[in-house]
């Protein structure tokens, strides 16, 4: 019988070892065969390879265990039947936002590609809260996923909503409320995308940092730096958030770009209350994100963004303030005390930035996503939902609050 093997180079000595992966042929008896595999792959790797390596090395493994026949093992196992992958977008680009972002922003035509893949591939797609249910009481279809999109933001209406409706795919969008209630473009994303648009000029800071000075905007780091200083200003003279906006419309206006355009199009804008309003309930399910995008380190500010949120959140669906039960933490930071926080005030899941598939042995309030971006490729992206890429080693992702 013959076997794909997958060479990986150790860098003592050179030295290089076969690992053997199933053929096509084989049953669902060597499902933990395969698995077992799979981590010895990922124990040479965190032994030996270079961190710079892993992804071209994951690829390499992901399209061997393809042609092997491993992932379509992998997606009718027992072992995928009885787990949920939870995928997490941000941003569908309504211009070039993912040029400027490609780990926020992906463009439609790459979410309808996602789509096609469940669809080709048997994928369940189920409303989040249903699927967390099924998971913990035994009843989880096969193939089982759920998708979720943070922040709410206008270009989920205008540019996902239709994908979803064309599919039939429903979704949880956790809303951030601060900025839907303020109808103007968010300040962090808004500047980092004015700094980058502008990265052939140089941007003048008198009158916005407290010095006169001329930054430079031609590399990642200059354009950190700059951002850096303008959201210092900000925070030391209490800014309110139509202060900063006075700050993106000046920014704006020294660097040439046309600032009203970008208000005109809501551009980097949330949805607006009667656009959640107006979203289809049996397809999309609006849920907690904090109101001001940010998890305060003390229970009392915690419980407040919460009450906040749940609050406006139920004003602007007409939903009683019970059926705000599910959360996204704000820029995946965590802390082992949040979980404790949220079950007080009657939110039952929790999802995180942490990649993973969950499972029963999963906390319900600390669940695992693969948040799917640009960079993730499309092997990448069938290996997680097969589930074999959980078999395989990540970087770790570090996003904890200190307290």
């Amino acid at each position: 019988m013959s076997v794909v093997g997958l060479v990986v180079a150790r860098r003592a000595g050179g030295r290089s070892t076969t690992i053997p992966l199933a053929p096509p042929a084989c049953s669902r008896h060597d499902a933990r065969r395969t698995a077992s595999l799979l981590r010895a792959v990922g124990r040479l790797w965190m032994s030996a390879t270079p961190p710079s390596m892993l992804k071209s090395i994951k690829q390499r493994t992901l399209s061997a265990a393809n042609s092997a026949g491993v992932l379509s093992l992998a997606r009718g196992s027992a072992w995928r039947g009885r787990r949920l992958l939870i995928l997490g977008y941000h941003g569908v680009s309504t211009d070039d936002e993912h040029e400027w972002d490609s780990e926020l922003y992906i463009p439609p035509s790459l979410l309808r590609e996602r789509f096609d893949t469940l669809r080709a591939g048997g994928y369940r797609v189920l409303p989040l809260a249903d699927a967390i249910r099924q998971l913990y009481d035994g009843s989880l279809p096969s193939r089982a996923v759920s998708i979720t999109f943070d922040d709410g933001a206008y270009d989920f209406l205008v540019r996902a909503l239709p994908i979803l409706e064309d599919f039939g795919y429903p979704a949880t969008v956790y809303l951030t409320t601060y900025y839907s209630r303020f109808q103007r473009p968010v300040f962090n994303t808004m500047l980092r995308y004015l700094l980058w648009k502008a990265r052939d000029r140089a941007l003048r800071t008198s009158g916005l940092t407290g010095d006169s000075a001329v930054l430079p905007l031609a590399t990642r780091e200059d354009r950190e730096a700059a951002f850096d200083a303008l959201a210092r200003a900000c925070i030391a003279q209490r800014m309110s958030g139509s202060d900063k906006d006075g700050v993106l419309a000046t920014v704006a206006e020294r660097l040439d770009i046309d600032y009203f355009d970008l208000i005109r199009r809501r551009f980097l804008h949330l949805m607006a209350p009667d656009e959640v309003a107006r979203l289809p309930r049996k397809l999309v399910d609006v849920q907690l994100h904090t109101h001001r995008h940010r998890v305060p380190a003390d229970a009392a500010g915690f419980e407040r963004e919460i009450a906040d949120n749940r609050r406006e959140i139920a004003a602007m669906t007409g939903l009683g303030a019970h059926h705000t039960a599910h959360f996204c933490y704000p820029s995946g930071v965590t802390h082992p005390s949040f979980p404790g926080w949220l079950r007080q005030l009657g939110v039952t899941s929790a999802t995180t930035c942490f990649p993973g598939i969950a499972s029963t042995k999963s906390d319900p309030l600390l669940l695992p996503r693969l948040i799917d971006t640009m960079n993730v490729s499309r092997l990448e992206f069938e290996g997680w939902l097969s589930g074999a890429s959980a078999f395989l080693p990540r970087r770790p992702v570090r996003a904890s609050a200190p307290i």
